[in-house]
Parts: C-alpha cells; sequence; structure tokens
C-alpha cells in the first residue's frame, strides 16, 4: 500500500470532498479517486460513500484512518527529523474558542510565521466541542473540565473570571452589592444546548463553589453573543477577565461583586498523537501556551 496513496484518502476523509483534497495537495481529482479506489480494492472494503453532495467514511473507513492518519503523520515526522525548528514545515488544523481566536491568538500570528515561514494553519473558530480524531484536527484548545478520553492532553493553567453587567443595565437595575440582591436581577444564560440547564449564578461558598438560581430572559450559545447580549443590557455575564480587559478599560462594561467570582475556568491543549506528535504540531501547542500564559492563572 503505497503511501502518497494513504495521504489522499486521509485528506479526503477530512475535508469530507475529493475536489478540495486535490487542490490541497496538488493533484487532480481523478488521480485522487483512483488512488483511494486501488486501496479499497486492495482492502476489499468500501471506506467512502461517494454522493454528488458529499463524502463520507463507512464504518470500515472511520476505523482505517484512524491507522492510516497515524502512518501519514509518522511518514511527515520521519520527513523533518533532522530539520531545525525554523525550517519545520506543513499544515497544522486546529480548533479554538471564537473569542481566543478573535482577541487573543490570530492578532499574535504573525510572531508564529515568522518564526517558522513555512508552517500553514487551519483554524477553526467555534464554541462547540469539535470531534478531534473524526474531523482531522491536530490539536485543540478546550475551555472547561475535560470529559474522560483517550486524548492527550495538557492542562495550561486556569482563566481568572469576573462578573460584569452594562451601565445601562445598572442604571435600570442597581448596581447588587451582595448576592441577596441578585434576586431582583437578571442573568444571560449560555449554555450549548438549550434547554439542558437552568439559568444560575456561581459564587464562592465555604471551600468550593455554590450557585444561585436566577432569572433570565436571553439563553445564547456562543462566545460573542453572550457578550453582546450583556454589551446590550439584557443582563449579567460570568466570563473570563481576558476576554473583557477592553470592554472593561472602556467602560463599555463595569464589573460588579468581585468578592463573589464564580470558579476559574481550566484551560488545556488537547491532542489524538499519543506520543509521537510531529514537530511542527509541538511548535503550534508549544506558542499557544506561551501566548495564553499571561492570561492563566
Amino acid at each position: 500500500m503505497q503511501l502518497d496513496a494513504l495521504g489522499i484518502f486521509v485528506k479526503v476523509a477530512e475535508l469530507a470532498s475529493f475536489t478540495r483534497a486535490a487542490q490541497n495537495l496538488g493533484v487532480s481529482k481523478a488521480r485522487a479517486s483512483v488512488r483511494v479506489r486501488e486501496i479499497e480494492a486492495e482492502l476489499g472494503t468500501q471506506l467512502l460513500q461517494r454522493s454528488t453532495r458529499a463524502v463520507r467514511l463507512t464504518p470500515d473507513g472511520e476505523q482505517f484512518l484512524v491507522r492510516a492518519r497515524r502512518l501519514v503523520l509518522d511518514a511527515e515526522e520521519l520527513g523533518t527529523m533532522f530539520q531545525v525548528p525554523s525550517n519545520l514545515r506543513g499544515r497544522v488544523r486546529l480548533d479554538l474558542p471564537v473569542n481566543f481566536a478573535r482577541t487573543l491568538l490570530i492578532p499574535r500570528l504573525p510572531e508564529l510565521f515568522a518564526a517558522h515561514p513555512l508552517l500553514e494553519l487551519e483554524v477553526s473558530a467555534t464554541d462547540r466541542r469539535v470531534d478531534l480524531v473524526r474531523e482531522g484536527f491536530d490539536c485543540v484548545l478546550r475551555i472547561g473540565a475535560l470529559p474522560d478520553s483517550r486524548l492527550v492532553s495538557r492542562r495550561l493553567g486556569a482563566l481568572r473570571m469576573v462578573n460584569c453587567a452594562s451601565p445601562g443595565y445598572l442604571l435600570k437595575y442597581g448596581t447588587p452589592r451582595l448576592l441577596a440582591d441578585l434576586e431582583q436581577h437578571l442573568l444571560v444564560h449560555y449554555s450549548l444546548a438549550f434547554g439542558s440547564d437552568a439559568p444560575r449564578f456561581e459564587h464562592p461558598e465555604g471551600n468550593g463553589f455554590g450557585e444561585l438560581p436566577m432569572r433570565s430572559i436571553i439563553t445564547v450559545n456562543s462566545a460573542d453573543s453572550y457578550l453582546a447580549a450583556c454589551l446590550a443590557g439584557l443582563g449579567i455575564i460570568q466570563a473570563p477577565r481576558s476576554g473583557l480587559a477592553s470592554s472593561l478599560a472602556s467602560g463599555a462594561l463595569v464589573e460588579i461583586l468581585p468578592e463573589y467570582p464564580c470558579s476559574p475556568m481550566p484551560v488545556s491543549i488537547v491532542h489524538g498523537h499519543a506520543r509521537n506528535v510531529p514537530k511542527r504540531v509541538r511548535a503550534v501547542m508549544t506558542w499557544l501556551a506561551q501566548i495564553l500564559e499571561p492570561h492563566l492563572a
């Protein structure tokens, strides 16, 4: 089984398209299709379901992709094992939370490319939890507790949190001084799955944290909408201080109840390369950690 054919299969599976994979690899669509069919013939099974609209992995294809991706990555690592860091080349796919991508990381990318000019990045910015392996990401930045997983994670620290409201909201509802005052206030409710939880204000309690039920008139499922709702005066939010720095400095938001911050949010880098992390991926993860370090407790 030819390594270049495996590379084509992996790229088709990741992009769910023969056309995009061929363009990405600089080969013809016909060649990409032939090479994948050769693998299927050799294995005696169908790896991809093809239609005019999409390409999807079969159950056999999903199993094969895990091993094929590992082989392709190992081969790339062999090809760069004697390169000095400044000569690292290749593409790295990473997923970042929207607010982190916009405010902290993308503005600093010129520094990464200056150090590694031959690197290429594919950056996904979303607040949903992507499937790292199935969607073909090299690494993802995760905020919050991590579920049990076979993936490898590296804890970077935790985000300092802050309670905020807009000046217009405080003018209308007053500024809360005590937890008891929140009975007369609104909370912007953040929920990735609508209807799965209720709005609650988290606060220090004893040796841990407690939750105070609150009323909410709006529920959102993205960090941008969460901030926008607060700026519009629709309620109080509890969010990482790093993402609100400019709004706090300009007066667009006001910190409230500073003695009642919610629990710091863990920040981790997660990858699926086990021990064989390609040098280019390792370089990107190191850069992420360095950029985030000043913002973490």
